[in-house]
């Protein structure tokens, strides 16, 4: 991968994944081109995440700055 690599926003990311979903969905990918896949598509899911992440600590800070509850917690699997 190349260090100058422009960043991807989170609809780009997620569109890339979902691409990527549907060729190992369709099983006739040889190993090491799904394994390829594989860890790009791992790679662009941490990156919705620290983006999802992001929006959501500004979301608390923009409501903490009007003075109002925040607007919702992350909820864990249990």
């Amino acid at each position: 991968m190349s260090e100058e690599k422009k960043e991807v926003s989170f609809e780009e990311a997620m569109q890339q994944l979902e691409e990527i979903v549907e060729k190992l969905e369709q099983g006739d990918v040889p190993l090491e081109k799904a394994i390829s896949y594989y860890q790009e598509g791992m790679n662009l899911s941490k990156i919705c995440s620290d983006k999802l992440s992001d929006v959501q600590e500004k979301m608390v800070q923009i409501m903490n700055d009007e003075g109002e509850l925040e607007p919702f917690e992350l909820q864990e699997d249990k």
